[in-house]
């Protein structure tokens, strides 16, 4: 069935049959490519858009553990570098007997530095498989990195104020033999 424009533009003679038949494959073949363009680009475009989204979602996450993990190395140099540091010498004849976890470890170490870890001037943290001594302000450094780094921190400050003028026991003296 031809259009009735069509048919009137025939008759007229202002079209020929040919030029009627290119018009229609034309429109034919333009209505088939958009359409299908359309459909096609679409879909690909959405698909193409989704992907690159979740490409860099997921390069973020990665960059991001990528980071923490580097941040968590840095730290740990930084722990051990204090440790290294500030090492203090503890060969020695007396036993100090401390808690590292669940487990009493045990360190010999000379009556000074003995005097030193329990008034609370030096401290203990992990050093690889051993232990460390190394000054309070250090291990307060170190346990603010990391505080599962220092072992013992005895903190005698806090027992001074707590105990003050109303101490019933100040009359006494501890012997200096004593060892816990």
């Amino acid at each position: 069935m031809k259009n009735a424009l069509q048919e009137q533009l025939l008759k007229a003679g202002l079209a020929d049959e040919k030029k009627l038949k290119k018009v229609k494959k034309e429109k034919h073949v333009q209505r088939k490519q958009v359409g299908k363009r359309q459909a096609i680009v679409n879909e690909a475009n959405l698909l193409a858009k989704e992907k690159q989204k979740e490409h860099v979602a997921r390069d973020q996450e990665l960059n991001r553990q990528r980071k923490a993990e580097a941040d968590e190395k840095a730290i740990a140099a930084q722990v051990r570098q204090l440790i290294a540091v500030n090492r203090v010498a503890h060969k020695g004849e007396i036993a100090f007997n401390f808690a590292d976890g669940t487990l009493v470890k045990r360190l010999h170490v000379s009556q000074k530095i003995h005097n030193e870890l329990t008034q609370g001037k030096l401290a203990i943290a992990r050093d690889g498989d051993g232990y460390a001594l190394i000054p309070v302000p250090v291990a307060n450094k170190i346990q603010e990195r990391s505080p599962a780094e220092i072992v013992l921190l005895n903190d005698n400050q806090n027992n001074d104020n707590n105990v003050g003028e109303e101490d019933p026991y100040a009359d006494y003296k501890i012997p200096d033999d004593l060892m816990w």
